[in-house]
């Protein structure tokens, strides 16, 4: 096999590629080369566009993501390829959704800053869920009582959703178009199954009494509100953990010297 021909190359990484079922980086894609046989990166990204032409007309296709390089199959293919596995594809809730949607539009956001958008609390189960997802994950904490910690997307959202960089999300714009319209609303008259209002009564209840009611944004509020924040975002979020971690060491000083005050004040006895 010639190397240095981008044909016998892109073959190779073609095969590479399906034998990993997953996305690999060009720096990975490298190392599975010995130093006296590894091609030039000009070579490499030859091949990949000769494999990407290769795809065309074929039932896949080489899509590059925020990990690297795939081959997967083509979207349209989806409702019968899924027939493959007898499990239901999980399907996820609309509080999820748009929480996910905040935090990919807003990031990085605390869990409260997400409330205040959404109106209602938010469930911890859906970050729960998000972070076991590898979906998102915490870049620091906001600098204001409580320290609540912040939440960005990761590399794992933007791989599961066909993307290579934030820069590719979708104008919110567009997913406005998706929002359904709203459904008519019931009878106000029409009487609530008895087991329906105890367990809405249940979930209001807090320490024997009621708690306010709080009305719940609609989805298609929620991207209008996003829509002027969507340029912008952040990426990076290293200099918020230094500041952390700075920030934390000036708060344990203060403590010593308190603590140091307290002594001396002692009464004596």
């Amino acid at each position: 096999m010639n190397l240095n021909d981008p044909k016998d190359l892109a073959q190779l990484l073609e095969a590479f590629l399906l034998a990993s079922g997953k996305a690999q980086s060009l720096e990975r894609l490298f190392e599975l080369f010995e130093e006296g046989e590894r091609p030039e990166p000009e070579q490499f990204k030859a091949a990949l566009e000769v494999l990407r032409l290769s795809c065309e007309g074929r039932a896949f296709e080489l899509k590059e993501v925020a990990s690297g390089y795939r081959l997967q199959v083509r979207e349209r293919f989806a409702p019968w390829v899924g027939r493959l596995w007898e499990e239901r594809p999980q399907r996820y809730s609309r509080a999820l959704l748009e929480t996910l949607a905040l935090i990919a539009y807003r990031q990085p956001i605390t869990r409260g800053e997400i409330e205040d958008v959404r109106g209602v609390a938010v469930n911890s189960n859906i970050t729960k869920t998000l972070l076991e997802r590898e979906w998102i994950r915490v870049v620091g904490y906001r600098d204001v009582p409580g320290r609540p910690a912040m939440f960005a997307t990761t590399k794992g959202f933007l791989d599961h959703f066909n993307l290579k960089s934030l820069d590719e999300l979708p104008p919110l714009a567009a997913l406005r178009e998706l929002e359904p319209e709203p459904e008519l609303a019931l009878d106000g008259d029409a009487e609530v199954p008895a087991g329906l209002q105890a367990r809405a009564d249940l979930a209001l209840q807090d320490d024997g009494e009621a708690a306010e009611p709080r009305e719940e944004t609609s989805f298609r509020s929620l991207l209008a509100e996003l829509d002027t924040m969507e340029q912008g975002l952040k990426t990076d979020f290293d200099d918020l953990r230094l500041a952390d971690e700075d920030e934390a060491g000036e708060s344990d000083e203060a403590v010593e010297d308190d603590l140091a005050d307290l002594d001396g004040d002692q009464p004596l006895h």
